[in-house]
């Protein structure tokens, strides 16, 4: 018999529900209260942002899906108090994490971050660069030219698309947790926090 780790968490948090709540609660590395399946969304729908020339990651290579080739990364920002940003990369075959530390969330301090980080790996781990339609993404084209790295933008709404770095952020909420100023963390110290992660067994 083989069970889906769906299945579970889904008896994790049922027996949550009673006399179990608060002794297995606090052992829950996100903390929450719920289970949402994997498709689920508590998202508003805010109307699909606009990237100019974004490439839908319909038009992905098929390699990046089977995570056969190293060099194929996902993105996304994780925020805090104050309007405060970490953007967070993470490589789908080695799960390996960057973090790039920020000056704001405007397309330019996020496009500079991103290829301030990026560059400092070889060529052959920099092919793919997979993001959410935020317009933190809206001057991707300075990205690739850099980096020379293609940029594929999720569906709207569609999270689990970014699947990898979903849970990577989910992660890195231990060490950030929400509500917390992220703008005193130094670029030192994301690395320290990065290099702890991409070190676990």
């Amino acid at each position: 018999m083989q069970i889906s780790q769906e299945t579970i968490y889904k008896s994790l948090y049922v027996q949550a529900r009673g006399v179990l709540k608060k002794e297995s609660m606090v052992h829950l590395r996100s903390g929450h209260n719920m289970r949402h399946a994997t498709m689920h969304s508590t998202r508003g729908d805010r109307g699909s942002i606009r990237i100019v020339k974004g490439v839908s990651i319909s038009e992905r290579p098929s390699e990046v899906e089977d995570r056969a080739v190293p060099g194929h990364w996902e993105g996304d920002l994780i925020s805090g108090r104050k309007n405060t940003h970490i953007a967070t990369l993470v490589e789908r075959k080695s799960r390996c994490i960057i973090l790039a530390q920020l000056e704001g969330k405007d397309t330019d301090s996020v496009i500079n971050a991103l290829i301030r980080e990026m560059i400092k790996l070889p060529m052959q781990l920099r092919k793919t660069l997979t993001w959410n339609r935020g317009m933190e993404m809206a001057k991707h084209h300075d990205f690739s030219i850099a980096t020379d790295m293609d940029v594929y933008f999720c569906d709207p709404k569609s999270p689990w698309q970014r699947g990898t770095n979903e849970n990577t952020n989910r992660l890195l909420r231990q060490y950030f947790p929400k509500r917390t100023p992220l703008a005193h963390f130094s670029q030192d110290d994301l690395d320290i926090v990065a290099l702890e992660l991409n070190e676990r067994p």
